[in-house]
């Protein structure tokens, strides 16, 4: 299918000091250190964009494209980015005693996970403004996607991961053709290394939040669930936070849709995830904060959401505080039995950090801060086929005597 270009981005916008920058040139942070957002004439927005002309057009992430950055779509990538299922987990809720509760499951998307939506825009930008070399640090699927789709467009990749990263997001990495560092140290401790090639180097630095486009591929989400919802949000949701990307993202794709007239005023409160070794937007959050201390020796199963700080700390908790919702960790423990349960009740396998919004949920139950009879979306970031999973499987010799009723 072809598509005309459009391009309705009037410039861009420091997340902190509200400085604008010029749209159609090379960024990475502001001046003040934050990352940039993305704004549109958003009235020349919906004066061509109505439900009717996006149920026309494929269930893709591209249907969007009035509010998608790029200036000419013959330069995006596309690799597949289909709008991904949203599920629902009626024997987990029945056994929660819930009325509803919905699972995203965005580990449909290539590469297996949702960087695929930040990582195509990002790179379908970097395609069009013509950079040929990129680097960033990734705790494994953020890695993925951006090797997966720099191989698309021809431009060479450079990954560092912490050497806690399951080996097959390396190993994918590596089956991009990018070249891909094992690092003795966390993701922020890989960020310093991209920062210091870029320097040396030359590297576009594709680090999360440190490149404005990430959030408009993420934002997506937030687009698509509204359409698939028939155009209305759920009542909370629930979002693996490390980087936060994706909460942000959504955040701004709600009050986009308002502006044009496609939803109104309600929102979903917005809860950021954690795990319990890695807290530092939680702790930020309960003590009041806006920006979020670095966590020290972070330590999750869930590696995707074991960033110990986020440059975009702010934006996620102004978000989580203007929708009324709160950030809350979990347990590892609870995070695994998640995944179990639900790959057994609701045959959905999910990730870890999938796992750790159904373990906040049933803890945000049982403490009040949901209730029975609001809708509940959950994030599956990944397929949980991405990591090491737990053997349950039984030897049986074929040229012994069989006790069938052990069977």
């Amino acid at each position: 299918m072809t598509y005309t270009p459009h391009n309705f981005v009037t410039h861009l916008e420091c997340g902190l000091t509200g400085e604008h920058y010029p749209a159609g040139e090379v960024h990475q942070l502001s001046r003040a250190g934050r990352p940039l957002l993305v704004r549109y004439d958003l009235p020349a927005v919906a004066k061509v964009l109505s439900r009717e002309i996006l149920a026309s057009r494929p269930a893709s992430l591209w249907k969007w494209r009035e509010l998608l950055p790029l200036a000419d779509y013959s330069n995006r990538i596309d690799l597949g980015e289909v709008a991904t299922p949203i599920l629902p987990l009626a024997r987990t809720a029945a056994r929660l005693g819930v009325e509803t509760l919905w699972v995203k499951d965005e580990g449909r998307l290539p590469t297996g996970s949702f960087k695929a939506r930040g990582l195509a825009m990002a790179l379908s930008m970097a395609k069009e403004f013509g950079i040929t070399k990129i680097a960033m640090p990734t705790n494994g699927n953020a890695g993925a996607a951006a090797a997966a789709y720099a191989a698309a467009a021809g431009i060479e990749t450079v990954i560092f991961a912490p050497e806690e990263t399951p080996e097959i997001n390396i190993r994918e990495i590596a089956a991009y053709g990018a070249r891909v560092y094992r690092v003795n140290g966390q993701i922020d401790d890989c960020g310093k290394l991209v920062a210091t090639g870029r320097e040396t180097q030359g590297w576009f630095d594709l680090s999360t939040l440190k490149e404005p486009y990430r959030i408009e591929g993420k934002k997506t989400m937030g687009l698509e669930l509204v359409e698939q919802m028939g155009w209305r949000v759920p009542d909370v949701i629930f979002y693996p936070t490390g980087g936060g990307t994706g909460l942000i993202g959504m955040w701004k794709a709600f009050a986009e849709l308002e502006a044009i007239g496609l939803i109104g005023p309600e929102r979903p409160r917005m809860v950021a995830v954690q795990a319990e070794g890695c807290a530092p937007i939680v702790r930020a959050f309960d003590a009041g904060e806006r920006h979020a201390v670095r966590w020290e020796d972070p330590a999750t199963v869930a590696c995707g959401i074991r960033v110990p700080q986020a440059v975009g700390d702010f934006l996620i908790l102004d978000a989580v505080r203007e929708s009324g919702g709160f950030a809350i960790s979990v347990i590892d423990a609870a995070i695994e039995a998640a995944v179990d349960a639900v790959a057994r009740e609701d045959g959905t396998l999910l990730c870890p950090e999938g796992g750790a919004t159904l373990a906040a949920y049933e803890k945000a139950l049982a403490t009040g801060l949901v209730r029975p009879d609001e809708e509940a979306l959950l994030f599956n970031c990944a397929t949980g086929l991405k990591y090491p999973l737990t053997d349950h499987s039984r030897v049986l010799d074929r040229h012994q005597p069989i006790d069938w009723a052990t069977i």
